[in-house]
């Protein structure tokens, strides 16, 4: 399932990477899902004004499309941080790509209050790796 939230993240991310407006393409290939499918809920993240869509050229988020982009990219953060610091889940990526669709700002909150996440949280977020690029798992710690 992906929400209005995770398509907010892709395209922020998408945007950060590209250094300019996110092609419908990359931001379907990020969330696995078809360009029809990413194509019908950018239709619909225009209409609530969190982005602006222009044919041939790409996606850019509005301002109010940026702050929930990124309130969506720390609470993927969050969610990760705690998967590996508190449940010392090694497959955290796929767990925290399931649980961010269905965790909602409040839980999100409440995790914040028990991880110890960094202050530049979500800018430290490395699109590439897709993790928290402040984020010690396991194998990082054992190869060091």
């Amino acid at each position: 399932m992906n929400t209005q939230a995770q398509y907010l993240k892709a395209i922020y991310l998408v945007q950060d990477q590209s250094d300019g407006p996110a092609s419908t393409g990359d931001v379907a290939d990020l969330l696995d899902v078809s360009p029809a499918s990413a194509n019908e809920m950018i239709g619909k993240l225009e209409d609530r004004g969190l982005l602006e869509h222009e044919k041939y050229k790409g996606v850019d988020l509005t301002d109010k499309g940026i702050k929930q982009a990124r309130d969506a990219l720390q609470n993927y953060c969050i969610i990760e941080r705690f998967l590996v610091e508190v449940l010392e889940v090694e497959e955290f990526r796929t767990e925290a790509k399931q649980l961010e669709g269905v965790i909602d700002e409040t839980v999100a909150e409440r995790l914040d209050t028990i991880i110890d996440r960094e202050p530049q949280c979500p800018d430290c977020f490395s699109a590439e790796e897709d993790v928290c690029g402040l984020l010690e798992t396991e194998a990082e710690v054992i190869s060091d």
